[in-house]
């Protein structure tokens, strides 16, 4: 079990970074320092409460007092790329990548609330990880096997969706030789050419946007094109474009389970258009993932997932908008690789990793989950 921060040795940290001026450290790399000794993911920095970590989902103040806007911004806006800086100056979010000598990577997410400066920073590592370290079902593999169409990866803020778009990732590079093509904003994880050839392109960089990316990206010959994240209708369709011509498009989403995620897509269109859209995502896609991280027996996380592989059925409701019937379709596709999210809760409440309680919590099929709970679930599952 992950031990919440020591307050005393973290408060004397402080005070021996305070009394020497830093030690030649800004304020900001401090406190990136102790995330990276705790083993945290995240620094949140929010005007009126002190800097807080996250250590295995759970959040800690830093012991010193309150900060206010303008430290927020001191602290933050100087490693801000010129770019990123004069987008939170015009008053949007702004998005980058830090990188600190000797600790490592950082996705950095400064914005405003309640008209006070506030930011989001995501410890990175230094490697991509590997997708048999993750806690999932073993057929997820499947995904980096598919041939074409797009693959999109679902789940809420801080669900390891990109960890595992990752992983996947990192599976094709080890395995294949293929050209692999990611368009990110900010780029978060450093892939090495392996047996592939690895071109990760930065949004805001490299590129002005992510359709202006893909566009060119799709005359690049690219076997594999990967976008961080589907965030307009405009990368929607190219991606739904690309699928369907003989690429292999990973992406994420922000959604909570299978049918959600497809009427994200469709509902991300003007109306008139939608019907369309379906038609369109029907043919494209390939595989629908989502998962979303729950506490573990013991401390930390733990994933659970629903994949679905999409065959006739699933491309039939997509097109008539029967987004409900999916979760049937994921049942009748299990021999091709799809699980339902109550056979994932099954199989963790199974070998120990999750409460009983918190399963039941979790699902939307009450009386599936308890069927699966009073018998085994599959290994494979």
């Amino acid at each position: 079990m992950t031990k919440a921060p020591d307050i005393d040795r973290l408060a004397g940290a402080l005070n021996a970074w305070q009394s020497d001026g830093g030690g030649g450290r800004s304020r900001l790399e401090h406190w990136l320092t102790i995330v990276v000794e705790r083993g945290g993911s995240d620094l949140l920095l929010v005007a009126g409460v002190p800097p807080s970590i996250r250590v295995d989902g759970t959040i800690t103040s830093l012991p010193e007092g309150p900060l206010d806007g303008p430290e927020i911004e001191d602290a933050v806006l100087p490693v801000l790329p010129e770019r990123a800086a004069q987008r939170y100056r015009e008053g949007a979010p702004a998005d980058a990548s830090l990188r600190v000598p000797g600790q490592g990577r950082f996705r950095i997410n400064l914005h405003r609330e309640r008209g006070r400066a506030a930011a989001a920073i995501r410890a990175l590592p230094s490697r991509p990880p590997l997708l048999s370290d993750l806690g999932l079902p073993s057929r997820v593999e499947h995904l980096t096997r598919l041939p074409y169409g797009l693959v999109l990866i679902g789940g809420p803020t801080g669900s390891g969706k990109s960890t595992t778009l990752a992983a996947l990732v990192d599976v094709i590079n080890r395995r294949d030789a293929k050209h692999i093509v990611s368009i990110e904003d900010p780029i978060e994880y450093e892939h090495p050419h392996l047996k592939s050839v690895v071109e990760q392109v930065e949004v805001g960089l490299d590129v002005v946007d992510f359709p202006t990316a893909l566009r060119s990206t799709l005359r690049q010959a690219p076997d594999v094109l990967v976008i961080g994240e589907m965030r307009d209708p405009e990368t929607m369709q190219i991606a739904l474009a690309a699928g369907e011509t003989g690429h292999l498009v990973l992406s994420t989403i922000h959604t909570t389970d299978v049918a959600s995620t497809v009427a994200r897509i469709a509902d991300s269109f003007p109306d008139e258009r939608q019907a369309t859209i379906r038609q369109e995502l029907s043919m494209a896609l390939a595989a629908v993932f989502t998962q979303t991280l729950l506490p573990r027996v013991g401390g930390g996380r733990v994933p659970a997932a629903e994949l679905l592989i999409v065959g006739y059925g699933a491309r039939q409701h997509i097109r008539k908008n029967q987004v409900q019937h999916l979760h049937q379709e994921i049942t009748i596709t299990r021999r091709h690789g799809s699980f339902t999210f109550e056979e994932s809760l099954a199989r963790l409440v199974h070998d120990g990793l999750i409460e009983r309680r918190e399963a039941l919590a979790r699902t939307g099929h009450t009386e599936e989950l308890e069927g699966l709970l009073r018998q085994r679930p599959k290994t494979t599952a």
